[in-house]
């Protein structure tokens, strides 16, 4: 008998590859490659569990700890951002901030990047940032092991951030409802207080970064519809760009409180056979 999928929501490690040792580097075509067979192995992996077949999920579980597992998906996402293929997302970030305006001002930022890869991107290279990295499976000293899920809520102000990334992180959160939880669980960590520069520019931020398939080609969600469920989380866009991989997006949290209610579901937006099915869904419901 198949075995019913759990209600509860599941961590962050759910889906990724299992670890295994890395490898040597590889080309730009191999990293590619690599980074293709995980998502379409963790696809099949998580509908293996939600049908409860464990014989299957063992046996693709395998076959990624084949291909070298966690690090070795973790070194082709490292290839991919070496600077000379302009693979450093958090230069898209850079770029829409105004920097020679925060060098020299008086309030230091705090960001927090989830999902780090490397202590040496744009952002922690600028000198602008208090950075604090976490990654479920740390590559370098600089980076706390740490799933963001589990990271224990700020205990005071001084303890939250002014900007944290999500940079291709969210397609890697295995259930649509846990997608739609850790953006919401982004509005524990950020500073309440709005700090607008004469560059209009105001705090806390949100940088968001997905695989434009996840936009572009879903049955489920399109920018518009990301639109929405940010609106309803108290965040405004504030920027985006579209490349040929990837949908970047800046996000601004205009609420002071937590939203009290939100029910975004999923809904056919974008029907077609080749379409893919990412989605996000948030049922919350809490006390005034």
């Amino acid at each position: 008998m198949v075995a019913k999928k759990k209600a509860s929501l599941q961590s962050l490690k759910a889906g990724r590859p299992p670890t295994a040792k890395s490898g040597r580097s590889m080309s730009r075509k191999a990293s590619r490659t690599l980074i293709n067979t995980h998502h379409q192995l963790e696809k099949r992996r998580r509908q293996a569990t939600a049908m409860g077949d464990g014989q299957a999920e063992a046996a693709i579980a395998a076959e990624i700890a084949s291909l070298g597992g966690l690090d070795h998906y973790q070194q082709a996402s490292l290839q991919g951002q070496r600077l000379d293929r302009g693979g450093d997302t958090s230069k898209v970030l850079l770029e829409w901030l105004p920097t020679k305006k925060l060098a020299t001002g008086r309030q230091r930022l705090r960001m927090l990047e989830v999902g780090a890869l490397s202590t040496r991107n744009a952002c922690s290279r600028s000198g602008l940032f208090d950075m604090v990295r976490i990654d479920l499976n740390s590559q370098e000293k600089g980076i706390v092991e740490q799933d963001f899920m589990e990271r224990p809520l700020p205990s005071s102000d001084a303890d939250k951030f002014d900007v944290i990334s999500l940079s291709l992180v969210l397609n890697f959160v295995p259930e649509a409802e846990s997608r739609g939880q850790m953006l919401m669980r982004t509005l524990s960590f950020l500073r309440k207080q709005v700090m607008a520069t004469q560059d209009q520019v105001p705090f806390p931020l949100l940088f968001l970064v997905l695989p434009r398939s996840c936009l572009s080609n879903s049955r489920y969600m399109t920018e518009s519809r990301l639109e929405e469920l940010m609106s309803d989380l108290g965040y405004r866009r504030s920027q985006t760009k579209m490349t040929q991989k990837l949908a970047y997006s800046l996000w601004r949290n205009t609420q002071l409180l937590t939203p009290t209610e939100i029910a975004f579901t999923k809904r056919e937006v974008n029907p077609g056979r080749a379409r893919n099915n990412f989605v996000i869904t948030l049922h919350h419901r809490g006390d005034r």
